[in-house]
């Protein structure tokens, strides 16, 4: 079985490698040359010695699996949204298939689609969308805003709805080391996103009324309103409904970033720690009663009838808690578990660690590919692993703080450097943090939101216990060296140092055990190549509509742009270059925010946050929210620096255009970054007049690499001015089908007239190029293409 069982974790994990599907009939195929080869080994195994046997059990099994995922993938891209329709006033009726969330400018919702139709025909749909309903003004031009009706107070999962949309494919951004939002949005079953049109010239939406539907989901929303009525805090409120509910977005980032910092992140929602702890108090509360009858113990005895109710409370606890991720690799998990002990079986750990890996791997292939499976299941492997295991039968709170508190230190301890490996830091008070903190939200926190669903006053208990522990878990965060942050190491330093950590937690002699530190050095120590002395590198980052880049010389670190402002909670420094410069264990010496519109602007409070040693280059004027988080250095024309043998210079603004200006885009400022041999031109949001002054002034404008003026607006890129950069390379930082337009047609047409490579971020992804390399541009999507990544026509 060990064999078969590993198969059936390497098929899917080689499947996911793919860059695109391959037709449906090869993954048939392979299916059916799997099971025979299966057959012919079953019927002939006494002709197979063992070594053989085990070989082609994991082959068969790998290739079953594989081939099963695939026909999985081809099956659900063959329901993709037609290109032809993304952009156009789509009419569609269906219900509302979860809880809305509410967000800054109205709410988003999946919508189950039961028909559609364009300019009167029916056309195909996606089953399952992702909407965002907007209220109040919404540009829907570069200088236009249009009023939209409100966003639906009434919205209630299970409602009937018809209304317009306007779709596109999942697209996400892609940098190193970010967050894959279309994998997300590829697990959760979306294959299309957009907007309801809720504008005065759009038809009204039209509620048709209740249905049956999403019962769990109704509830689910009521509850969650329920918790917010009764509780005046927001911030806990949204923390006592992660707990009940499973909606972590109504966590506030600023709790986010203190439960990260202490490490007790995997606590504040519904978790397999969560699930777990449920299933054993099921567990023995199903076993207490069932032995208060003879009847019943005699048809089932009661550890089993304790078994198969734990299981199923716990499956029940997930479904309600909106059936999550963490939520359900653990159900998996506990129902392999229990199916073996009900049939008598007793396997080794590695097996039934396998054997809960597969199971899971089968239900999710997808899994695989997320951070929280390999905490989860490493974990628990250490668990085994380290003889620790799980707590013993029956219900001992002294026993099970006990265990609680030896396991977290070994989990710490084997897991620090694979949290260095996907997040690039670990927090240094989590083993402290989470032995206060797991008692207390396990036994006290969830237990009182829990109840509180039939008792309401009881969310006010649950309220000030979640007050105390923030304010425990705040004074942790703030001492100094709360968080360790590190280079992400390569994948190869980040298994040598999990094998390392699983050495020092092991029960072996103390000199076996101390051949785990050497293993933690590259895991530690590692550090990302830099350009030599004399060259320099940059990455166009991938940030939506807005210009991020970051600049690196031998040592040091230039940031130009700090990307869009996404929402009140969220931006592209926190959720874009703060990660990226964590990973590369960055130390910014000069943010340069070319001026005060918020796709420019909208993320350098992150950014300064992260870096308090960075200086602040920008035309913004001394009143702007930044100049209160670092005093500001006017870049004025003539500024000139150099570092590591490269050449820093900028071009504009000139004293006197602040003045004159009426626009932010007419004092961009402009940089010019050389080393002799290489130049990049970073030109922010100037325009024509701006252009023309830089000719007038002789400027030195001749580059390699150029960054489109304005994302490409027509109202930028003159001819006179391409004819004095002459770039080889033209990057356009600009959204997937932004309202805008950018890039202009007619300005990607005067580009490639000119025979300069026109790069978009919409289908390049983050943009990489090297000045030893002047000529070349690497694409983060073409060097790590996946078939459910959203390729751009």
């Amino acid at each position: 079985m060990v064999p078969a069982l590993l198969g059936a974790v390497l098929g899917p994990a080689l499947q996911l490698q793919q860059a695109a599907l391959w037709p449906w009939p090869a993954y048939a195929a392979l299916a059916v040359l799997a099971l025979a080869a299966a057959g012919c080994r079953a019927v002939s195994k006494a002709s197979f010695g063992r070594g053989m046997r085990a070989a082609s059990a994991l082959l068969a099994a790998g290739i079953l699996a594989f081939a099963a995922t695939g026909l999985r993938a081809a099956h659900f891209a063959a329901q993709g949204l037609d290109a032809a329709l993304e952009g156009r006033d789509i009419a569609v009726t269906g219900v509302i298939a979860a809880m809305p969330q509410p967000t800054e400018l109205g709410q988003r919702l999946r919508f189950q689609v039961e028909s559609a139709h364009l300019d009167g025909q029916p056309v195909r749909l996606p089953p399952r969308l992702l909407l965002g309903w907007y209220g109040g003004p919404w540009p829907v031009a570069e200088d236009r805003m249009e009023l939209q009706r409100p966003a639906g107070a009434g919205l209630r999962a299970g409602d009937r709805w018809r209304f317009n949309v306007r779709l596109k494919a999942p697209h996400g951004n892609q940098n190193p080391h970010g967050f894959d939002y279309e994998l997300w949005l590829w697990e959760q079953g979306l294959q299309a996103t957009g907007y309801v049109r809720a504008g005065p010239r759009d038809p009204a939406p039209r509620h048709l009324g209740a249905t049956w539907r999403h019962p769990v989901e109704l509830a689910r929303q009521r509850v969650r309103e329920a918790i917010f009525e009764r509780v005046p805090s927001s911030g806990v409120a949204g923390i006592l409904a992660a707990l009940v509910v499973g909606d972590q977005q109504a966590i506030e980032r600023a709790d986010w970033d203190v439960f990260r910092a202490t490490g007790v992140a995997h606590l504040m929602s519904i978790s397999g720690l969560h699930v777990t702890m449920f299933a054993w108090a099921a567990a023995w509360a199903v076993g207490a009663l069932w032995r208060r009858s003879a009847r019943l113990c005699l048809a089932l005895p009661a550890q089993h009838a304790a078994l198969a109710g734990g299981v199923l409370l716990a499956a029940a606890y997930a479904v309600f808690s909106g059936w999550g991720v963490p939520a359900q690799r653990t159900v998996w998990m506990l129902a392999a578990v229990a199916v073996l002990r009900l049939a008598g079986a007793r396997w080794p750990w590695p097996a039934l660690w396998l054997l809960a890996a597969a199971v899971v791997v089968a239900v999710d292939p997808w899994a695989l590919l997320q951070a929280g499976f390999w905490l989860s299941f490493v974990a628990v492997g250490v668990l085994f692993a380290t003889d620790r295991g799980l707590p013993a039968q029956g219900w001992r709170p002294g026993a099970w703080l006990s265990s609680v508190a030896r396991e977290q230190a070994v989990v710490t301890l084997a897991l620090a450097p694979l949290s260095l490996l996907l997040f690039g830091q670990v927090s240094l008070v989590g083993l402290a943090a989470n032995v206060v903190a797991i008692p207390w939200v396990t036994l006290v926190v969830t237990p009182l939101a829990l109840a509180g669903v039939l008792l309401p006053p009881l969310w006010d208990a649950a309220a000030w216990a979640v007050q105390g522990l923030a304010a425990g878990l705040q004074a942790l965060a703030a001492l100094p060296g709360a968080v360790l942050s590190t280079a992400a190491p390569p994948p190869w330093a980040g298994a040598a140092g999990v094998a390392g950590g699983l050495l020092l937690a092991m029960r072996l002699p103390p000199a076996l055990r101390a051949l785990g530190l050497p293993l933690l050095l590259p895991a530690l120590l590692w550090q990302p190549p830099r350009p030599a002395h004399g060259q320099f590198e940059l990455l166009a980052a991938d940030v939506g509509q807005g210009n991020a880049v970051i600049v690196r010389t031998a040592r040091h670190t230039l940031v130009y742009d700090a990307g869009p402002r996404y929402s009140a909670e969220a931006d592209a420094g926190h959720r874009v270059l703060v990660p990226l410069l964590r990973a590369w264990d960055e130390r910014v010496h000069t943010l340069v925010v070319s001026h005060r519109d918020s796709d420019h602007s909208g993320g350098a409070a992150a950014v300064l946050a992260m870096q308090p040693q960075a200086a602040l280059l920008t035309s913004i004027a001394a009143d702007h929210a930044l100049a209160a988080l670092r005093r500001p250095e006017p870049c004025t024309a003539g500024q000139r620096w150099s570092w590591d043998g490269v050449a820093f210079e900028v071009l504009h603004p000139r004293p006197d255009d602040f003045a004159a200006a009426r626009r932010p885009n007419a004092v961009s400022c402009v940089l010019r970054i050389a080393n002799g041999t290489a130049t990049a031109l970073l030109a922010g949001d100037i325009e024509l007049p701006q252009e023309a002054a830089l000719l007038r002034r002789g400027a030195p404008l001749r580059a390699d690499l150029l960054l489109v003026p304005h994302h490409g607006s027509k109202t930028s890129s003159g001819e006179a001015f391409l004819q004095a950069v002459q770039p080889r390379i033209a990057l356009v930082q600009a959204g997937y089908r932004n309202r805008f337009g950018h890039p202009a047609a007619a300005v990607a047409e005067r580009y490639r007239r000119r025979g300069v490579r026109l790069v978009e971020s919409a289908a390049c992804g983050a943009a990489a190029w090297a000045s030893a390399r002047p000529a070349e541009v690497a694409c983060r999507r073409q060097q790590t293409p996946r078939y459910w990544r959203h390729q751009p026509s």
